[in-house]
């Protein structure tokens, strides 16, 4: 798996440092920072999938950057394992200087072995920067480290939401990566054998207007809000833990 750019691990390898503080200035228009944003993501995945009656013991944080959403998948799940991966060694650095332990771990992407399975797959905002023709192969890999049973929690960008594209032109990371309608990411799990369980639409509201934040959950269909979480399932036999 490669990202567009000449050299996307040198990329994200000089902004690793950096990178929060770009992310919140690019976000800054929405009046939040991107801490609010991934409490938001893991918040709205804990519901959903206590919904199922699933917790999963094995995460594996695909694209996982610094490391953010680590403790609050920890803290959402109490998993018994959970494996950050990225291309950026620089920003694996920075995870394991703050979250590694003895049930959080982080490796290079291509470190990770192929035998490896997982009860969930979170990753978020990953795919954009992956150049179309290079996405099937991802979408393989991600099936493959799925236990049976096991689900897949993935958060994009949602082109159809002005403000979401006006935060990725103002994010020098973001600026030319090349966001998915939800309809695509439907078809690519399927086409991967995945069982889509459900695509919501989340954070409708800048904090301007965070009093109507509580019917967010109600609009979770109308595909305008600024990310859209895709759920699947493997289908095989088995249920995670």
């Amino acid at each position: 798996m490669r990202l567009a750019g000449s050299d996307p691990a040198a990329e994200f390898d000089a902004i690793a440092a950096q990178y929060d503080d770009v992310l919140n200035r690019g976000l800054s228009i929405t009046g939040e920072t991107k801490e609010y944003f991934a409490r938001g993501r893991v918040r709205w995945l804990e519901w959903r999938l206590a919904a199922l009656g699933q917790r999963p013991r094995r995460i594996l944080d695909f694209g996982c950057g610094t490391g953010t959403s680590v403790p609050l998948l920890r803290q959402a799940f109490d998993p018994e394992r959970i494996v950050g991966t990225d291309i950026s060694r620089a920003s694996l650095h920075h995870a394991r200087v703050r979250y590694a332990d003895d049930v959080a771990t982080f490796t290079e992407v291509g470190e990770l072995p192929p035998t490896e399975r997982f009860d969930l797959v979170f990753t978020n905002g990953v795919l954009h920067h992956i150049p179309p023709e290079q996405r099937p192969e991802t979408w393989a890999a991600i099936a493959r480290w799925l236990a049976p049973g096991g689900l897949l929690a993935l958060w994009e960008n949602n082109p159809l939401n002005p403000g979401t594209r006006w935060v990725m032109s103002r994010v020098p990371f973001d600026r030319e990566a090349i966001p998915l309608l939800p309809g695509e990411c439907r078809r690519s799990a399927r086409g991967v054998g995945l069982e889509v369980i459900t695509i919501d639409h989340l954070f409708f509201f800048p904090a301007a207007l965070r009093w109507l934040r509580p019917l967010e959950r109600y609009l979770r269909r109308i595909p305008l809000g600024g990310q859209y979480l895709l759920l699947c399932r493997n289908p095989r036999s088995g249920l995670c833990g």
